[in-house]
């Protein structure tokens, strides 16, 4: 019988650590080299503008010190680590730091590239590779019966005209948030009945539609992500829809931004569209007939759907032709607004950090002197309600297409 000493057990796992660190600092080093890190002039101005430095207040979580650390690795000065990724798994990606370099580095790709780099060196959170485990056998991030899909539609007084329906001119992709999450239900359960007052001819694809693949991405596992891509693609071809319609900024960034960096060209001939964009074109077009609402609101940007995506004006057109309701903005709006905390899978990593940065954004909303936040995210709507509960604050959160079928129905 061979007997292995407490000593020599130190020293095989002192070899498996050492081993581990090199292949990731290999592996970084393939995807990042010192010359993707030389933009940064370490000026500060995004370390103002990061939600997790302004929480931590630690110069290795704003943007330029996780810079510094990945150049640290580039250069063979500096191990990854646990410690090391955890730097990088705690940030929202938010690209407040790409909106505010003056070097115009596109630093969340960057720190995206970083987290694939960790995911492939075995240095993903347990958590976020539990995630990606549970997206890969239930194609959603609950890990539900990917069959039920529709859900959301179950307690709603007529059955949606899109459930009946193969094959349509408009699929409207739900996501998993709004698919599988009881607070998120009546998001998608408004925007149908927004489709159907005016005319819509929609689609759902029930189980057929996958998670996007955006959790899997933002966890490094970029196999996953394109495997899920493609079938989703493959779903919307086999409806004839020429367009698809996202009420979740993330999808709908993954849709524009992501699928045509992972499948190449097939996307082109599908149009895909925001619902606060339908909803403009359908209201500009005289198709929907709002009714006044006697509100003073204050408009919360999604990161996905303003930085990542540009897209601004949309939500408040739609907001701002709703007879009787006033939109105030907040202090930090439009490519600076505050990230909610709510992106980057970080509320499944570090949820207490979620809470402090979800804090600032509420009390921006509070000094308007709103009666409502509306944003135009699931998550948003998710991680405000949180913050506003936590801090007893008379203050309520509801999505663009929520307010639209109050008016409706008002």
């Amino acid at each position: 019988m061979t007997v292995i000493t407490e000593v020599e057990t130190q020293e095989i796992e002192g070899q498996k650590t050492e081993a581990g660190a090199k292949s990731a600092r290999q592996t970084l080093s393939e995807l990042i080299g010192q010359e993707d890190t030389l933009g940064c002039i370490r000026c500060g101005l995004c370390s103002y503008t990061c939600p997790t430095y302004r929480v931590e207040r630690c110069e290795s979580a704003a943007p330029r010190g996780r810079i510094a650390l990945l150049r640290a690795v580039a250069e063979d000065k500096l191990a990854p680590s646990e410690l090391f990724a955890h730097k990088f798994y705690d940030c929202v990606l938010c690209a407040a730091c790409t909106a505010a370099c003056p070097g115009g580095m596109e630093v969340d790709r960057l720190l995206l590239e970083a987290r694939r780099g960790l995911y492939a060196a075995g240095l993903v959170p347990e958590k976020l590779a539990a995630l990606s485990r549970q997206i890969e056998a239930s194609h959603n991030i609950s890990g539900e019966d990917n069959a039920r899909r529709l859900v959301w539609s179950e307690n709603m007084e007529q059955r949606p005209a899109g459930a009946e329906q193969a094959q349509a001119d408009v699929v409207y992709f739900v996501g998993c948030v709004g698919s599988f999450f009881p607070t998120s239900y009546s998001i998608p359960q408004s925007f149908v009945k927004a489709l159907e007052a005016g005319g819509v001819r929609y689609a759902l694809l029930a189980g057929e539609e996958w998670c996007c693949g955006y959790p899997a991405l933002l966890s490094g596992n970029v196999d996953l992500a394109r495997r899920l891509a493609e079938h989703n693609v493959e779903a919307i071809r086999q409806s004839g829809a020429r367009r698809v319609v996202a009420t979740c900024p993330s999808c709908y960034h993954v849709f524009t931004h992501v699928y045509p960096e992972l499948l190449g060209d097939v996307t082109r001939d599908i149009g895909i569209v925001h619902s606060t964009e339908l909803l403009d074109e359908m209201i500009k077009e005289g198709r929907l007939p709002l009714k006044p609402l006697d509100m003073v609101v204050t408009y919360h940007d999604p990161c996905d759907l303003g930085r990542k995506s540009k897209l601004y004006e949309p939500p408040r057109a739609v907001i701002k032709a709703i007879p009787g309701v006033k939109l105030v903005e907040m202090a930090s709006h439009h490519a600076d607004a505050l990230c909610c905390g709510g992106g980057g899978n970080v509320e499944t990593n570090d949820p207490a950090l979620v809470e402090k940065m979800s804090a600032r954004r509420l009390a921006q909303a509070q000094d308007t002197g709103a009666q409502t936040i509306v944003t135009a995210c699931q998550q948003c709507k998710r991680t405000l309600t949180g913050a506003a509960r936590r801090e007893n604050a008379r203050l309520r959160t509801v999505d663009v297409v929520e307010l639209v079928c109050k008016s409706l129905e008002s």
